[in-house]
């Protein structure tokens, strides 16, 4: 039997690409992969990327020299998590109020995990969790 090897891709929808990519940056540390004018690709800690599509962008057919990537729709307003350790979920906390970022919520959960959430400036809600929440994770 065959079997993934993990999430590579995760994409959210930005109605500004600049913008949004600087609060990554900013945020997480991240290089940039590929930056075109309809996405940007921001490696998160050498193990999977963040794709930022601006809004609308994505409704027809992309041609590329390889092939045709299929249309996908999408709107701001999504959600994604990224892992961190129990050690560095007080650093997080203080590094998002110190880059000026709206701490949303705090979800202590039955297991013990501990989640921290706050929205990019398009309204996508972030999450960062401790490990312990899933089973593997």
């Amino acid at each position: 039997m065959t079997h993934v090897q993990g999430i590579l891709e995760t994409a959210i929808y930005v109605t500004n690409l600049p913008r949004a990519a600087d609060f990554y940056r900013r945020l997480f540390d991240c290089g940039t992969l590929l930056e075109t004018e309809r996405l940007i690709a921001l490696d998160i800690a050498g193990r999977s990327v963040l794709l930022l599509f601006l809004a609308g962008d994505t409704d027809e057919p992309f041609e590329t020299p390889g092939g045709i990537i299929p249309p996908h729709r999408g709107v701001t307003g999504g959600h994604f998590a990224l892992g961190i350790t129990q050690a560095d979920f007080d650093p997080w906390a203080n590094r998002l109020t110190a880059q000026q970022v709206l701490i949303e919520s705090i979800v202590t959960w039955p297991g013990g995990a501990r989640s921290l959430y706050f929205r990019d400036p398009d309204g996508n809600l972030a999450e960062l969790i401790t490990t312990g929440f899933w089973a593997n994770y």
